[in-house]
């Protein structure tokens, strides 16, 4: 797996509340790759994780959100968590940053809860994918076809239900991140 992504840039968009999981082990599997990741977030400075059932770790905020250009980067990855999406999705630069991603045909990689964002940036209608299962209804109703599988491709969107599946989602991440057909992102 090693330098598979030599030169990609992903972006990590994330709230206060994501679930630490879902950020630390995939993007150390796109470091390993040999990606350059950023996290783009709305808070300043710091975002704090959560961990299953209380508080976690803070993460450094490398980019803020109302600067993060989805032309910067190469894909995306939104972590889950229930209070991360739930704060992104009402929030309309976010929206724009994650519908940019979609418009380009640049690969996003979404695990969990993380779908209500893309169901609220409009990006998913027609998809197959998968989520935390209480997001089914609101996938189906968004116009896309719910699946409970570990892992799901469908166009260039990777898609994962639970922190259990982080080692399939990883593998297919870093698979289709490297698959991609684009030009690298300028900096």
């Amino acid at each position: 797996m090693a330098s598979t992504l030599q030169g990609k840039k992903v972006a990590i968009l994330v709230a206060n509340g994501f679930e630490l999981v879902e950020l630390t082990e995939p993007r150390q599997a796109l470091y390993e790759a040999g990606a350059k990741t950023y996290v783009v977030s709305p808070a300043d400075g710091k975002v704090k994780g959560w961990k299953f059932t209380d508080w976690g770790e803070e993460v450094a905020v490398d980019v803020a959100l109302d600067k993060a250009r989805a032309e910067h980067y190469d894909a995306l990855l939104l972590p889950g968590g229930v209070m991360n999406p739930d704060a992104l999705r009402t929030q309309p630069r976010a929206l724009e940053f994650v519908k940019a991603f979609f418009d380009a045909g640049k690969p996003v990689a979404v695990i969990c809860h993380g779908p209500w964002t893309l169901i609220d940036a409009g990006v998913i209608r027609g998809k197959r994918m998968t989520s935390w299962p209480s997001l089914k209804t609101d996938i189906n109703n968004a116009g896309a076809d719910w699946v409970d599988e570990e892992v799901v491709v469908d166009q260039g969107l990777i898609s994962s239900r639970k922190p259990g599946d982080i080692p399939a989602f990883c593998r297919k991440m870093v698979e289709e991140f490297a698959e991609a057909r684009y030009e690298s992102a300028t900096a």
